[in-house]
């Protein structure tokens, strides 16, 4: 076994074990794919200030998100196919997050059900929802949360039309996937996630076969997916489904200062400052380049999050002073669970936590919630003077 010390370190055994379709949606953007390398290029340009002979000795990266206690400001973002990186996947994340501490979002696109989840969990976890044009299968799945305990709705909100990602469709890449010669070929080599789904019997969409009206197998889903995601979602619908929830709502896919003020004004619990990892409009800002702007249009009425691009524990770091309450890992964790399921995700994890809590200590802070903008070098102009 090698010895891991990074982020990198999961993404290289990844890319070795889990079959290319599968590595290459998590590892891509739409389009070009500038806004995707600009989510982690743009964090590169911000340094940190080095600060000495402050006792370190009583550190803790301790805090809360949505008034729930974390052991780290840091949550398992929703992730859709998480189930095909490694068998039962969002079980195996989602029991990787509770016991290190940390929330874990199951995706409405998961492969294991929100039932699966909760029969293999004790803590509450958090479900993400994609609203779809079935008011029916919507109200449904919100009960199905309820029941299950889900503590906190995230409401995807940039994704009622689907960027186009060249590598999926290149790969066949659809539900359920083409299988080409090559694609074929590609995962007959890999024998060990393989005798993993072999030995599953959760190989579809947990949450949408048998549930959605007229998708009772694979074969009926492709369509109902294409036709589904609800282009008509705005700020009425929003507030229309915080009310069917009535629980913690946390709204994915801000990235304007405009959008923020409207979710304050239906009473969101939280935003997420997201560009969905570069997955949808390409040639958008980076989600950290845009934080600061919606911190100073927001920050003291609503909780702010930040996911996309975060891939270390200085990441989390310099996310935090830029004055983000909490951030989401997508793809740092989906590395670890490829590369060595259960285990893995706690690996990237344990990675980050060490990143941050060793980054801080070197900035001078005791406590997570002392960080601030004071411990950070920021290129003048980082955030871009746009015409």
């Amino acid at each position: 076994m090698p010895v891991i010390t990074t982020i990198d370190d999961l993404k290289r055994m990844h890319k070795r074990r889990a079959p290319k379709m599968f590595y290459d949606y998590t590892e891509s953007g739409s389009w070009t794919e500038q806004t995707f390398r600009e989510n982690t290029s743009d964090f590169e340009q911000i340094r940190l200030r080095q600060r000495v002979a402050v006792d370190m000795s009583d550190r803790s990266t301790k805090a809360q998100m949505i008034g729930q206690d974390v052991a780290m400001p840091v949550a398992l973002a929703p992730v859709g196919l998480t189930g095909m990186q490694c068998a039962d996947g969002e079980i195996k994340a989602a029991k990787a997050a509770e016991k290190f501490g940390v929330p874990f979002t199951l995706s409405t696109m998961s492969i294991c059900s929100i039932e699966d989840v909760a029969e293999h969990t004790k803590n509450p976890f958090w479900f993400q929802l994609y609203v779809m044009q079935d008011e029916e299968f919507v109200d449904n799945i919100i009960a199905r949360a309820k029941n299950a305990g889900c503590s906190a709705l995230v409401l995807t909100l940039d994704l009622q039309i689907l960027g186009q990602r060249h590598k999926d469709l290149k790969n066949g890449l659809t539900a359920p996937p083409k299988l080409t010669i090559t694609t074929m070929i590609n995962l007959a080599t890999k024998w060990q996630w393989g005798l993993g789904m072999l030995q599953t019997k959760r190989r579809s969409f947990g949450n949408i076969v048998g549930h959605a009206k007229g998708v009772g197998d694979t074969s009926s889903l492709s369509s109902w997916t294409a036709e589904q995601f609800d282009l008509r979602l705005d700020w009425d619908k929003i507030a229309k489904l915080k009310e069917k929830w009535g629980g913690k709502l946390i709204l994915k896919g801000i990235l304007d200062p405009e959008d923020a003020r409207k979710a304050v004004e239906i009473g969101a619990d939280a935003i997420i400052v997201s560009n969905h990892g570069g997955r949808q409009l390409d040639g958008a800002l980076s989600a950290i380049r845009m934080l600061p702007k919606i911190v100073q249009a927001v920050g003291n009425q609503i909780e702010i999050h930040m996911d996309s691009g975060i891939r270390s524990g200085q990441d989390v770091l310099k996310a935090l002073a830029l004055g983000a309450k909490g951030v989401y890992i997508g793809r740092a964790y989906i590395y670890g669970l490829g590369a060595m399921g259960e285990k893995g995700v706690s690996t990237a994890l344990d990675v980050i936590h060490k990143e941050l809590d060793v980054t801080m200590a070197l900035c001078g802070r005791q406590h997570v919630q002392d960080l601030d903008r004071d411990v950070l070098l920021v290129p003048e102009n980082f955030e871009g003077n746009w015409a």
